[in-house]
């Protein structure tokens, strides 16, 4: 790990540890970040697979209002994703371990609606991925692919929380074991492990989506996760900034020194 992420991951973990130190946190503040990260969350996971929904249009079809001139599958994918992270806080505050079983129910929230026939299915055919150096294994593969993922993820406890879950994320979208939605898959399986460490969820955005690729086709083809644990780890500290801004709790910047 080099100098310059170590420090990043050094600033993540003390803003993490403010937020610590503040928690319980008020309620209806606890409440209103949730909601702001869930629906940035929803909106940026989306548009980087090319859903069309702006920010303020994917809040309202949360709001159960139709958007017109969009397509139904993209008023499902906002509404899907929003259930998949319901189903991700209610594992995670059940401390429940990570199993093939809620990958395939977290796949099965995303899709639901849009291809119920593939909606936590692995997929049975190959496939090759649009710009990728790597290609997903043979299908008949998966199976054993999926099991070794859940064992390597279990026998990595011990590493940084943000450096196993952008390595989780990695490795899934390497596989990528379903017809579609993997994406949006594996960044609920990345704010899971984040999310079951303290950590509020990342929110890799839109702007950043040729960067996010460019790491992830790296560590898939390299093995070097540096780039995608960075990006990662700025996106976590986005979200604590957050937390703490409105929570009063971030340092104000000191005055410059007058020289006096």
């Amino acid at each position: 790990m080099d100098a310059s992420l170590k420090i990043l991951l050094e600033a993540v973990d003390a803003d993490k540890a403010k937020l610590d130190a503040a928690r319980p946190l008020p309620r209806h503040s606890l409440a209103s970040l949730r909601e702001k990260l869930a629906l940035e969350w929803t909106y940026h996971s989306n548009a980087i697979e090319g859903n069309t929904l702006t920010l303020r249009e994917t809040k309202v079809v949360l709001e159960g209002i139709t958007v017109g001139g969009k397509s139904l599958r993209e008023h499902f994918e906002a509404t899907n994703h929003r259930e998949a992270i319901f189903y991700v806080e209610e594992i995670v505050a059940k401390h429940e371990a990570l199993t093939e079983w809620q990958i395939r129910n977290i796949h099965s929230l995303v899709l639901k609606g849009i291809d119920d026939g593939e909606a936590g299915r692995y997929r049975e055919e190959n496939m090759a991925i649009s710009g990728a150096s790597t290609t997903p294994p043979d299908f008949l593969h998966l199976p054993a692919e999926m099991a070794a993922l859940v064992a390597w993820y279990e026998g990595a406890a011990a590493m940084n929380p943000i450096a196993r879950a952008a390595e989780l994320h990695t490795r899934f979208v390497k596989i990528h074991p379903f017809v579609d939605g993997n994406g949006r898959t594996g960044r609920l399986l990345l704010n899971f492990e984040l999310m079951k460490r303290g950590h509020p969820p990342a929110v890799i955005r839109k702007e950043d989506r040729l960067a996010y690729y460019d790491v992830l086709d790296e560590a898939c083809a390299n093995g070097d996760f540096s780039g995608i644990t960075r990006l990662v780890a700025e996106s976590v500290h986005r979200s604590l900034g957050t937390y703490l801004d409105l929570l009063g709790l971030r340092e104000s910047p000191q005055p410059p020194h007058s020289g006096a």
